[in-house]
Parts: structure tokens; C-alpha cells; sequence
């Protein structure tokens, strides 16, 4: 069997990892428009899951969270936990906004510990908050992770095509089962209006001196990564597709963060990025779909992860090679 999976990000990628592990027999190609300059190399790819993400039910979203989370925690206990750049991270939430803001209704029960912060943890930041939560969960370092992922697909014998895509239509006459895992790109690949890019802006500095996490509300975050360097963020820019720099938002995010964690204030810059996240109204999309034009050839929808495609793409990945092998099946019977 064929199958083509279009897009090179971290949800194409570990659907083209999950198929090939379901499906070993299968042919699978993977097609991307680049596979070194993505969303996903924006991330800071912290495993924390937020209220807004939702699948078509909570009883699937809640199946892809917790196999994310098995995912990304099988990968941290193996031999290649270090290459694969998954590790074990700890962190705070603060707040002033209600006590709603530190709870977690997707992380509490699942992560090692979600709990109250103590006393005297608040006096670990700086500012006046109200509220706060201490947790544990992983960190997914997207720069070692996506080439390791590559890296396993080529050794399984997957084949990864840098080819500008205009049209899902490309791929019918070939392959049978078509696998779209365009994140943003889908907004126009599928004419799906619901999707809609949401602008974000974060900051890379060299502060080796922090290890734990640090959020403010939702609109501050510290993230530390590997060789000390950290993720500042961040920004939401609804509907926005602006890829420059904003210095009025860097100002803003570094006061932001140093107001948080006073000691940022001595750490140097060393990169700015931006990425547009592909926040789907509604619900994250992982659907079949038949190809207009090829009565054979059906189409798998895996979409619309808005800024959680790190946290979630092993979830939904099994989802969609799952819909994947049960329309293979049924076409096996006719």
C-alpha cells in the first residue's frame, strides 16, 4: 500500500513514525514544503496542554493526551531519550485571575505531580500573585527531536520529498490513502476557513542558571531547554500571518519575564522567532475524507493542533493510522 503523508512538522512526522510501525509493509512517502523551517522549530515544546485544545470529544481528547504522554515518557526512559531530546522538567504556574487559571483539567491525575504551590514557593518569583501551581511533566527539544525523527523514518526506509504543494489532488493518482498533516497550510489545501493562524513571537536567551518552568498567567512563560537556553514568550496574534519581528513585542515579553524571574534581566539574547500556529475553531481535525476527483483515494485529516502540535501529535497520530487501518481493511475486502 501506498501512502503519502503531506507535511514535515512535528505531527506529520510522528503520524509517518506511527504508520510505519502499524503498517510495516507499508510504502510511505513523506511531502513537505521544507522540513527545516517549521512551527515546531518555534516550540519550546513543553508537554502542557491547554483548555481550549479539544478533539471531537473529551473522551478522544482526553485518549490522545494520555497516549501523547505515554509516548514522549517511553521515548524519555529509553537509550535514546538523549538524542531524541526528551527529558523531565518541573515548573510553576502563578495567577491573579481566579483560581481556575493554575487548574489543569488535562494534566492533573496524569502528570507525576500537579498540586498547589506552598508559601513559601511563591517568594521563588517576583511579583504579587494570588494563585499558583507546581507540576511536573516533559520537555521535547524540537531541535534534537525532529531530526532524530527523521533520521528513524529514512532508516525504516520512508522517503522525505522537499516539494512545493498547491494541491492534496497531487498525490491521488498514486497513493490510495493520503495522510494531511499541513498544520497551517491546510487553511488553504482544504479551503477549511475554520482554521486560522494565530501569530506568536518568543525570545531565545543563554540562561543556564534556570532549570524549572516558569508561567505567569498564560501570557508570560519562561521554558528552559537544553544547553541553557531558554524560551521567553510569548504573544497571540489572532489571524495575524506577520513572520518579522516585532521589537514593541520583545520589549514587552522580556519585561514581562524579567518582572517573573528577576535573574533574566543578566541573560543574553541570542535569537528571536516567530511561527503562526494552526489554531482550528471548533475542534483539532482528524477525519477521513474522500478526494473529489478519485473515488479511490481517501484522504486522513490530522490538523488544527493551535499551539499544542508538540504536546499532542503522538495522540493523534495513533488516531488517524488507527482510521488509516480501518480503511485499508475495508478496501481489502471489495
Amino acid at each position: 500500500m501506498r501512502i503519502a503523508v503531506i507535511g514535515g512538522g512535528i505531527v506529520g512526522l510522528t503520524t509517518a513514525l506511527e504508520l510505519k510501525r502499524e503498517l510495516r509493509n507499508a510504502n510511505i512517502t513523506i511531502f513537505a514544503s521544507d522540513f527545516d523551517d517549521t512551527v515546531s522549530h518555534v516550540a519550546a515544546g513543553i508537554f502542557r496542554i491547554g483548555s481550549s485544545y479539544f478533539g471531537p470529544s473529551e473522551e478522544i481528547t482526553r485518549k490522545w493526551i494520555n497516549d501523547s504522554y505515554e509516548y514522549y515518557n517511553d521515548i524519555r526512559k529509553s537509550a535514546e531519550a538523549g538524542v531524541a531530546g526528551v527529558t523531565n522538567i518541573s515548573g510553576y504556574i502563578f495567577a491573579n485571575s481566579g483560581p481556575n487559571a493554575v487548574k489543569n483539567k488535562w494534566m492533573e491525575g496524569l502528570v507525576p505531580i500537579y498540586r498547589a504551590a506552598t508559601d513559601d514557593e511563591f517568594n521563588i518569583v517576583g511579583g504579587d500573585w494570588k494563585y499558583g501551581a507546581f507540576f511536573t511533566t516533559l520537555l521535547t527539544q524540537c531541535s534534537l527531536h525532529l531530526p532524530w525523527a527523521r533520521q528513524k523514518l529514512r532508516e525504516d526506509g520512508v522517503s522525505l520529498i522537499t516539494r512545493k504543494i498547491d494541491s492534496l489532488s497531487e498525490f491521488g493518482e498514486e497513493n490510495p490513502l493520503i495522510i494531511n498533516c499541513t498544520g497551517i497550510g491546510a487553511r488553504e489545501l482544504c479551503d477549511d476557513r475554520r482554521l486560522v493562524p494565530i501569530r506568536g513571537q518568543v525570545i531565545k536567551v543563554k540562561a543556564p542558571w534556570i532549570k524549572n518552568c516558569f508561567y505567569g498567567e498564560l501570557d508570560t512563560y519562561i521554558i528552559p531547554g537544553h544547553y541553557g537556553i531558554c524560551t521567553l514568550g510569548g504573544s497571540r496574534s489572532f489571524d495575524s500571518v506577520f513572520s518579522g519581528i516585532c521589537q514593541h513585542e520583545n520589549r514587552a515579553i522580556r519585561e514581562r519575564c524579567e518582572t517573573l524571574l528577576p535573574s533574566l534581566s543578566k541573560a543574553k539574547t541570542v535569537a528571536y522567532a516567530t511561527g503562526l500556529r494552526p489554531h482550528r475553531e471548533g475542534n483539532v481535525r482528524v477525519e477521513p475524507e474522500k478526494l473529489t476527483g478519485y473515488s479511490g483515494t481517501i484522504v486522513v485529516h490530522n490538523y488544527g493542533h493551535g499551539g499544542y502540535g508538540v504536546c499532542t501529535a503522538p495522540g493523534t497520530a495513533k488516531y488517524a493510522v488507527q482510521l488509516t487501518k480501518e480503511i485499508h481493511r475495508s478496501t481489502s475486502k471489495l
